[in-house]
């Protein structure tokens, strides 16, 4: 699963000041069915053309035989682009009634009014949906959105590498995890001084979170109504000194650059282990994403442990679905959400190595597979802070530029997480 870039025009705040000024009032009136005929207008990200088509087609199939007069138009979006066409859709009235969004897109559109409330109470395993994701759905007791999927980050290790080092199996605890890159680090290291026993480059903020999570510490916390970093608390600090030190025993390589480039740096064949997604170890085997072909089944994944004795924290990427204020058909568009996004919707998901919304059915995820791992850890996933602001805090590049410091020896973990709580505090209130 790719990471979900945040993007908003200049023109956000105004546009969904207007939005927020509609409310719900262009929805179908109480008891409305609006089944009469013409078209639901659904914006999907291409992850599902590309991974699950099969499931797209089902919940239409099936949403057609609840409402035959109705057309289902599916329109594909890139996550490069999404966030502006629907701010620029916004401004008008010719809206989407369905829109996918990055668990960490939502906060900004819900505070200003930008999609209509929804029941969870009328979808379908609502009480079991994965926190992380819920979360990211509400705002003052309401619901906005309804999760859809999720990725979370694991280790993936050379299985070749751990059996010729002596490694029995994948690390359990955080001292096997330390044990093995050790080991690997020796065998490997000593020979060629390019090989990172883990790789883990400076500005990969979301692994670099996942310690600041481990140790107990926030990225922001919210004190009577105000959001403020806490980058700089002595638990965030704990847990980006074990990073950093992580690093600088183990990751060999370029501290200025970000994890974009993960598959192909991993298909070098220089690299023991890695944090990531689990189609990042069959990207490392594909060409077409600058791996090497060679590596085909010699991955293998773990659930990360953290120094807590806990699982590390990962971050957990996925998406929701929501219902623009502003679409006129607000009762049909929650009905193709709870179809899609229902037991059945789920149970194709995870046969497409996806993980579910619900903490029910991971448990239907392959302890043995690829996604096992993934599936462990999500249950200690988390999102970046639901504040008005936080999207300004990333367009503004502050935990990467706050890493890279650190990774640099630009500055102290202390000097660095100062300036970036300063950073956070001037804009994480904005709406």
């Amino acid at each position: 699963m790719t990471p979900r870039p945040t993007r908003r025009s200049v023109v956000l705040g105004a546009v969904l000041l207007t939005v927020a000024g509609c409310g719900s009032g262009g929805g179908d009136a109480p008891g409305e069915r609006a089944d009469g005929g013409g078209t639901l207008t659904v914006w999907l990200m291409v992850d599902a053309r590309e991974s699950w088509p099969e499931l797209v087609a089902s919940a239409n199939s099936r949403f057609a035989k609840a409402h035959p007069g109705v057309k289902v138009d599916v329109q594909y979006q890139q996550w490069t682009t999404k966030n502006q066409k629907l701010d620029a859709v916004l401004a008008g009235r010719n809206v989407p009634d369905v829109v996918e969004m990055g668990n960490s897109e939502t906060t900004n559109y819900i505070v200003n009014g930008a999609f209509a409330p929804l029941d969870p109470k009328t979808f379908d395993r609502s009480g079991q949906w994965l926190p992380a994701l819920a979360d990211a759905c509400r705002s003052e007791g309401r619901t906005y959105c309804v999760p859809y999927y999720a990725g979370a980050r694991v280790g993936v290790y050379r299985t070749d590498y751990f059996k010729s080092t002596g490694i029995t199996g994948a690390p359990r605890t955080y001292p096997e995890l330390i044990s093995a890159l050790d080991r690997l680090k020796a065998r490997y290291g000593a020979k060629d001084p390019s090989f990172s026993a883990l790789y883990l480059p400076g500005r990969y903020w979301s692994a670099a979170m996942g310690f600041v999570k481990d140790a107990g510490g926030e990225m922001a916390v919210e004190k009577n109504g105000r959001w403020q970093g806490a980058l700089s608390s002595p638990k965030s600090v704990a847990g980006l000194t074990t990073w950093k030190k992580l690093m600088d025993d183990y990751y060999v390589g370029d501290r200025a650059k970000d994890n974009g480039d993960q598959p192909a740096v991993i298909g070098q064949g220089k690299v023991g282990v890695f944090y990531g997604n689990t189609w990042e170890a069959q990207a490392a085997a594909d060409a077409k994403s600058g791996g090497d072909p060679r590596l085909k089944d010699k991955f293998a994944t773990f659930a990360f442990p953290g120094p807590s004795g806990e699982l590390l924290p990962p971050f957990l990427g996925g998406s929701t679905l929501a219902v623009p204020a502003k679409s006129t058909r607000q009762e049909l568009a929650a009905d193709w959400i709870r179809i899609f996004t229902d037991r059945e919707s789920q149970r194709q998901l995870v046969a497409a190595n996806t993980l579910p919304n619900n903490t029910v059915q991971l448990a239907d995820v392959a302890a043995g597979g690829i996604n096992g791992p993934a599936a462990q850890a999500a249950a200690r996933g988390w999102v970046t802070p639901l504040a008005p602001g936080w999207t300004s805090v990333e367009k503004s590049n502050v935990l990467p530029e706050m890493l890279e410091r650190i990774a640099t020896g630009k500055a102290s973990v202390g000097d660095a997480t100062r300036e970036a709580d300063r950073r956070i505090d001037a804009v994480i209130n904005e709406r």
